[in-house]
């Protein structure tokens, strides 16, 4: 089948590795330096969909695959469909859990899906009033969609009253900070559980754990994620039971309520609490770096789940795994996340991709002249499988140490909770 992915990151490399080894012809708008391993990059940006339309009518592309959250919010889903075209991914409306963090809450509190309390502003006088009677640490939250920096964990009432500001005043996210949601903080363990949805029924992938603060120890400011692994040994299966029942089946149901039928990939940022698990955020997508973990264990063909979801079938599906863990780690560019350096030429890749076990996936990077150059904050994912997570993790900084790019910097914890919660027998949070 011909197939468009549309995307540039290290998702929609994984995306266009996996479908490549189902035999599938690969276009990818606009990818990277990466993804023109797998088939042809187009120089057409994710969000002018009336350029992808056209693509896709003029070379017979058979179906659209979108990576990235920001051309679902802008309705290229609703396009495509208009013109008869195939494509995985919900529509602008189903998008809104992700692009709008007040209409996810407001969603949540309506359908009784368990989540921090909170309240929403759009008045930096009144959010500022009402956190002088808080008990911190409190979250605060942009509303729109900020590349997963429009967080913040504020420790105390100065923190607060400067994220606030940030936001706000300065808005240096623009508009998307315009209304904030400020909400308690959550303790307990991060875990995302990500599910294929058909409009009505699900199936869900197996559990990963992503790491979004730039530094070990989770320290420094947040990022779109430093590395994964998978699976997480704290989701036993009655705690998946407890998330499908209490989380998914009303999310899928209070959508249909509003007449929106969410085809695609329905992402669940939880945090497992002494309370049972509660959403933390809503994604309309694969993660990154959640997909570098999940789409290697994936035995089942990827097409076929995609075209299930899209045609109201997934009950006909099951889902196959390759037992082993695995784990990822994101190589990032100095000053990422706030000023990265990009230009700066990548050495290693081909005795890296040699090793056993160990994949690499593209993000910020571009080919020139047969040579690979950093092009952004995340240039790379080094992925591994092992017999255990210990291994993978070993055998992925391994590898590692072969890639070389002036400025690289990576995390050297990814997975070592996990390995410490196995070793200690601490394998249930609830």
């Amino acid at each position: 089948m011909k197939i468009l992915v549309v995307g540039s990151g290290g998702r929609e490399d994984t995306l266009c590795w996996k479908l490549k080894k189902e035999k599938n012809q690969i276009v990818c708008a606009s990818g990277n330096g990466g993804t023109a391993r797998w088939g042809e990059n187009i120089n057409i940006r994710p969000t002018d969909i009336e350029k992808l339309s056209d693509f896709v009518k003029e070379n017979g592309i058979e179906l659209t695959v979108v990576g990235p959250e920001a051309p679902l919010v802008e309705g290229i889903v609703n396009r495509f469909e208009e013109k008869s075209f195939r494509i995985f991914g919900p529509s602008k409306e189903a998008a809104q859990l992700e692009a709008s963090k007040v209409f996810a809450k407001e969603f949540m509190r309506k359908n009784g899906i368990p989540t921090a309390g909170f309240e929403i502003f759009n008045s930096e006088e009144k959010a500022l009033k009402y956190i002088l009677n808080k008990k911190f640490p409190i979250v605060i939250k942009a509303d729109g969609l900020c590349g997963g920096k429009g967080v913040s964990i504020c420790e105390n009432l100065k923190a607060a009253q400067e994220a606030i500001y940030s936001l706000m005043t300065k808005k240096i996210f623009g508009r998307q900070g315009e209304r904030i949601v400020i909400e308690d903080c959550l303790f307990g363990e991060e875990v995302s559980y990500l599910a294929f949805v058909d409009g009505e029924d699900f199936l869900p992938l197996v559990s990963s754990q992503d790491h979004k603060a730039i530094f070990d120890e989770d320290k420094g400011p947040n990022t779109g994620g430093m590395g994964a692994y998978s699976p997480v040994s704290l989701m036993t299966e009655e705690l998946s039971e407890r998330i499908k029942k209490d989380i998914l089946k009303k999310t899928i149901n209070g959508l249909l309520n509003l007449r929106i039928r969410f085809k695609g990939i329905l992402y669940l940022g939880l945090m497992l609490t002494e309370d049972g698990p509660m959403v933390l955020e809503f994604n309309v997508r694969f993660g990154d770096p959640e997909a570098q973990a999940i789409i290697p264990r994936l035995t089942s063909n990827l097409l076929e789940l995609m075209m299930e979801a899209i045609d109201g079938n997934l009950s006909k599906v099951r889902l196959e795994w390759d037992k082993r863990p695995v784990l990822s780690v994101v190589l990032a560019s100095a000053g990422y996340p706030e000023n990265p350096v990009s230009g700066k030429e990548i050495f290693g890749l081909e005795e890296t991709e040699c090793l056993n076990d160990i994949l690499v996936f593209h993000s910020g990077t571009e080919k020139k002249d047969g040579r690979f150059w950093t092009k952004g904050g995340r240039v790379l994912s080094v992925t591994g499988y092992g017999n255990d997570i210990k291994e993978a993790k070993t055998r992925v900084y391994s590898a590692i140490f072969n890639v070389q790019f002036e400025g690289m910097q990576f995390r050297n914890d990814i997975g070592e909770k996990e390995i410490r919660r196995i070793k200690d027998g601490e394998l249930s949070i609830l």
